[in-house]
């Protein structure tokens, strides 16, 4: 499953970050990372990412505009936004706090200067299957027997298929919401709520994911990308990756 908010605040890189607001909301899992600088931000998200910024942008805004801002992106499923108060604020605009309060968006703050740059390299290392849930030990023994035989990529080609070529952030987007479908039974309301999404958010991945899955909704069908799932979270460095590259 993918992180969550709070667990990505546990890694190293974001050993400064301070929770200013949004407390209750940290247990949301997060897609993606991204560092923005523009008004409309919020139009290039599809659900579950933690948005970066210096504060250029938001220095030129007023109150409305702020507010207006933050709403935008809990409208599109943001699930955070960090703040860095370094060179353009010292502190977080009263209209800004007072937003993210109304909106329940998650608001964090570095009060010293820190490497986006670091922070997206850990953060998607994390999202990208990296600490993922354990193995099903039911399954140990077919996934064994899989990579014992040298099956494994095919074996992936031939279940994931499409969702392989997928540049990084779209494919885990697709793959996590995949993984939840099949552990609720694709029941949309609980899909949602483990993502962290609107349902109206998982009725259109869903349409993406039978697009490129065939008999998605057939059991057997749904077996084989359940045990994909699993081979992904437990040779995810060296199966998938190899998938990708021949």
């Amino acid at each position: 499953m993918l992180p969550t908010l709070a667990e990505l605040l546990t890694l190293p890189a974001f050993a400064g970050a301070e929770v200013v607001s949004g407390h209750a909301h940290l247990t949301q899992p997060v897609t993606w990372v991204h560092v923005s600088e523009v008004a409309d931000a919020a139009r290039f998200l599809t659900g579950g990412e933690l948005l970066l910024s210096t504060g250029s942008l938001l220095a030129r805004m007023n109150d409305g505009e702020l507010e207006g801002f933050v709403a935008s992106l809990a409208q599109r499923g943001a699930h955070g936004l960090a703040l860095e108060l370094v060179q353009v604020f010292r502190d977080v605009p009263p209209a800004l706090l007072g937003a993210s309060r109304l909106h329940g968006l998650p608001l964090i703050v570095f009060r010293s200067e820190v490497s986006f740059a670091a922070l997206t390299r850990a953060a998607h290392a994390r999202i990208l299957n990296h600490g993922g849930p354990a193995l099903d030990p039911s399954l140990a023994p077919l996934l064994d027997a899989l990579a014992e035989t040298g099956r494994s990529v095919a074996f992936l080609r031939a279940q994931l298929g499409p969702l392989l070529n997928l540049p990084a952030r779209p494919r885990s987007t697709l793959l996590g919401t995949l993984d939840a479908l099949l552990t609720t039974n694709f029941n949309m309301a609980e899909t949602a709520r483990r993502l962290g999404v609107r349902r109206q958010t998982v009725y259109y991945r869903l349409e993406q994911l039978r697009a490129m899955l065939p008999d998605l909704d057939e059991p057997r069908r749904q077996l084989g990308l359940h045990l994909a799932l699993e081979l992904t979270r437990s040779e995810a460095g060296e199966a998938l990756n190899a998938a990708e590259r021949t």
